[in-house]
């Protein structure tokens, strides 16, 4: 008899002020999902230290900081468990590129409170345990750039 057992995902939401980083999955389960920058814990790996490599992989950015936010547990209608660790990091300046287009389609940045309704079920299990004003007041320090670009990938 085979046994299932959940799988741990790492979401890392970067906060610049109240604006986070979201992708728009491609091509894997919650295709056409908004979602934070994360992926795959690894045998051994630390929280940070996945957080980071996941940033730095997907996205290009160097994170100098993150922070345990919160757990969920996400069972997803494709027969698929997750207990997913959010992180959240500073945005740590610089121009953010879209590393897998395979993957994602873009990044985009958003307004906290202005959210895409077609998230990601780990965030939107977040939301739905979590005040939108818990993020933004969890900041581990606040950053004022303004966001004018974005990586995007054609569809």
């Amino acid at each position: 008899m085979v046994t299932q057992r959940p799988k741990v995902g790492v979401g890392v939401l970067i906060m610049d002020g109240s604006f986070v980083l979201l992708g728009k999955r491609k091509n894997a389960h919650g295709h056409d999902m908004w979602a934070p920058p994360g992926g795959h814990l690894e045998y051994g790996e630390s929280w940070h230290e996945c957080a980071h490599r996941e940033v730095l992989e997907e996205t290009g950015l160097q994170l100098s900081n993150s922070e345990f936010f919160a757990v969920t547990n996400d069972v997803f209608d494709e027969q698929k468990h997750y207990v997913t660790i959010f992180m959240k990091a500073d945005y740590p300046g610089g121009p953010v590129q879209n590393l897998e287009p395979d993957k994602c389609y873009e990044w985009r940045w958003f307004e906290i409170d202005q959210l895409p309704d077609n998230l990601f079920l780990p965030l939107r299990n977040l939301l739905n345990e979590r005040e939108i004003s818990a993020i933004v007041n969890c900041n581990i320090s606040m950053h004022t750039t303004p966001h004018q670009t974005f990586a995007h990938q054609d569809e």
